[in-house]
């Protein structure tokens, strides 16, 4: 079992220890160096690494060609990454391993809670756990990449545009010719002595 205390000081503030603890008991490994290489759903052979340098040389042979799981949380390894020297030795190091593993599986958590409803219901927590691990596990949950999608809390609302910002010229223009009224216009067009001058007659019978 995983150090309390290891779990106290790095794991995610998001997830409960004892969610910490369930998760890396069915998706992790107790090995800080562990490496799992995976091509479809065909598990490739490698040789176990006895040191950090091991690992990570390991790791950059697969990763861009199979799936690679890497450390105590069997955090995928590569995303956001384009080539493999940008991957970084704190993907072994148990402490940012557990750091970043619980961060991505409290997201995965999320997606999947959302997807229920926001369950309160005891009985149907452990349902959505179970399919947040099988999702962890495989890297979709109900045809949505995990890994990849926006994280719920980081999802604002929409915002409904006012009005007044929305509406085009044209627009404009349409509602006055549709009715809106103009005063001096109205006016003009039912009191003939408020009527302004429509043709010039100041030219007839000048010399």
């Amino acid at each position: 079992m995983i150090d309390a205390a290891l779990i106290q000081q790095c794991a995610d503030r998001a997830l409960k220890p004892a969610i910490v603890e369930m998760f890396i008991e069915r998706a992790g490994s107790q090995d800080p160096l562990a490496v799992t290489v995976r091509s479809g759903n065909r598990v490739v052979l490698v040789p176990k690494p006895t040191t950090p340098d091991e690992a990570m040389n390991l790791i950059r042979q697969h990763i861009g060609r199979n799936i690679v799981r890497v450390g105590i949380t069997q955090n995928p390894a590569g995303l956001g990454v384009v080539e493999a020297g940008e991957l970084k030795p704190d993907l072994v190091d148990a402490c940012a391993n557990l750091r970043m593993g619980t961060a991505l599986f409290a997201k995965v958590y999320r997606i999947v809670t959302k997807w229920y409803g926001n369950p309160t219901d005891k009985e149907v927590l452990p349902q959505v756990f179970d399919d947040a691990i099988i999702a962890w596990q495989t890297g979709y949950f109900e045809g949505t990449a995990v890994f990849r999608a926006p994280d719920p809390l980081e999802v604002k609302p929409t915002e409904p545009t006012p009005e007044s910002e929305s509406e085009t010229a044209e627009q404009r223009g349409d509602k006055t010719a549709a009715g809106d009224s103009d005063p001096a216009r109205e006016a003009a067009s039912t009191d003939p002595n408020k009527a302004g001058i429509r043709i010039d007659l100041s030219g007839i019978g000048a010399e």
